[in-house]
């Protein structure tokens, strides 16, 4: 049977290498969206861009971002997970490189959208065919792996801003962050198409190619093929249609609701703490927050978290993970929004780094297991298009807060809430995914029927 040949293959030097390959795409996503928000500062000054202009260019990625998940997960679905992965690379590394010779504001902004509809399209898909090649048992520790590598790209970026920016000007940044387009050969190379997914288009023979080619590769001894497919094999050729309205049917309907929730929370407050964390802190009076150290302090604080809910998730599962995550981001918030000195600001920033950034490797895990393969990468690049609708209200809610006045310690009470709301509904609504096959996932009864 091909899926459990699949399932049945020792981790080895394939599964590492598709680790780096998929995590490289997250390192330059990450690398892009940590350098927009070094430039923009050098940006506004040498256009004289107004802070709505300047906002303005923040958002228009994040509307970027949403179409891309959403489009491209379908568009994963239907045409292919590796396919689909490199051509949103393609998008957002000439679309950075385009943002180097804008000639004018509107051209800027045109740009911008592009790089988002990119990188919002490679997140989900990546992660969909990660978690297709990733054995069982260690499925989560993959997958939150490959979500560090995140981690590793804001490092870059802040090397890159500190170092050169100031040397050769704000357009080294956009150059550097095409070089990302080169590494589609990488991809065309080692990254085979998604085995699940050729089986759920009947396309067979090309999935046992790919079979035998890992089992030569991982030194396991080849077995013919028997003619007939297993259950499993068979209900992943597609009992689920591929289009919106199975997101919603009563076996999906709760995940759905779960996820759309999680995901809306988490960006929500990442986006809405991180693009205003220097402004919001340094108005404080905390002058550190903008320096080089605070920002390498707190970004270093993203790589054990990662790790960590690396672990967790194979031992107290993604359910408990997730919700516990969350809600430590939550308290750490509320004690960094009431931080008296620069050492508290310090340690809980660091705090909530660390859970935050572990939350999303958790996320990234549990999203794509909780469908089935006709509708996973569909699935998830809803829940995160979902998502970035609260990555784009937060900077403005947060920008109306402040005009009004409202203190520090007010708008991360606010986000402690949020935290604490979605950690909840995570507990009460999700389901529990470790150590089980997709395809066993995806016939778990929905939380609200069980005892």
């Amino acid at each position: 049977m091909i899926l459990e040949r699949l399932e049945k293959l020792p981790v080895g030097s394939f599964h590492y290498k598709l680790l780096i390959v998929t995590g490289l795409g997250w390192l330059f996503d990450s690398m892009d969206t940590g350098l927009i928000s070094f430039v923009l500062p050098v940006l506004a000054k040498e256009w004289g861009l107004t802070p709505e202009q300047v906002g303005w260019i923040g958002s228009v990625g994040l509307i970027g971002m949403a179409l891309g998940a959403v489009i491209a997960g379908t568009v994963a679905d239907k045409f292919g997970r590796k396919n689909v992965f490199a051509a949103t690379v393609i998008l957002y590394s000439v679309s950075t490189g385009l943002c180097a010779v804008a000639w004018n504001y509107e051209s800027l902004l045109v740009f911008r959208f592009l790089v988002g509809f990119g990188l919002g399209g490679e997140l989900p898909v990546a992660a969909t065919l990660m978690s297709e090649y990733a054995p069982a048992h260690l499925r989560g520790r993959f997958i939150v792996l490959l979500e560090s590598f995140w981690g590793l790209g804001w490092l870059v970026a802040a090397c890159i801003s500190y170092l050169l920016i100031p040397e050769f000007g704000w357009k080294i940044a956009f150059w550097i962050g095409a070089l990302p387009a080169v590494y589609v050969f990488l991809i065309r190379l080692h990254m085979p198409e998604s085995i699940r997914y050729l089986i759920s288009k009947n396309r067979i023979d090309d999935a046992k190619e790919i079979i035998l080619m890992l089992e030569q590769k991982l030194g396991v001894k080849s077995q013919p093929f028997e003619n007939k497919l297993s259950p499993a094999e068979l209900g992943s050729e597609s009992t689920v249609k591929p289009k919106f309205s199975a997101l919603w049917s009563p076996q999906f309907r709760t995940r759905t609701i779960m996820l759309w929730f999680a995901w809306f929370g988490i960006v929500y407050s990442y986006y809405g703490i991180f693009m205003w964390l220097p402004s919001i802190v340094f108005a404080q009076g905390f002058a550190v927050v903008k320096t080089f150290e605070y920002v390498l302090v707190m970004t270093l604080a993203q790589l054990p978290g990662y790790y960590a809910a690396a672990w967790l998730v194979d031992i107290i599962g993604r359910k408990y993970t997730l919700s516990l995550f969350l809600l430590m981001s939550g308290v750490c918030s509320y004690f960094f929004g009431n931080a008296a000195t620069p050492t508290d600001l310090l340690m809980w920033g660091a705090a909530m780094s660390f859970f935050n950034l572990g939350a999303w490797g958790v996320i990234y895990t549990y999203t794509p297991e909780l469908y089935p393969t006709s509708i996973r990468a569909l699935g998830s690049g809803w829940a995160a298009g979902f998502g970035r609708i609260g990555g784009m209200l937060a900077p403005m809610l947060v920008g109306v807060l402040l005009a009004s006045g409202a203190e520090m310690s007010l708008i991360f009470a606010m986000f402690a809430f949020v935290f604490v709301a979605v950690s909840a509904i995570v507990l009460g609504l999700g389901i529990e995914s470790k150590q089980k096959s997709l395809e066993e996932i995806e016939n778990i009864a929905p939380a609200t029927s069980r005892g």
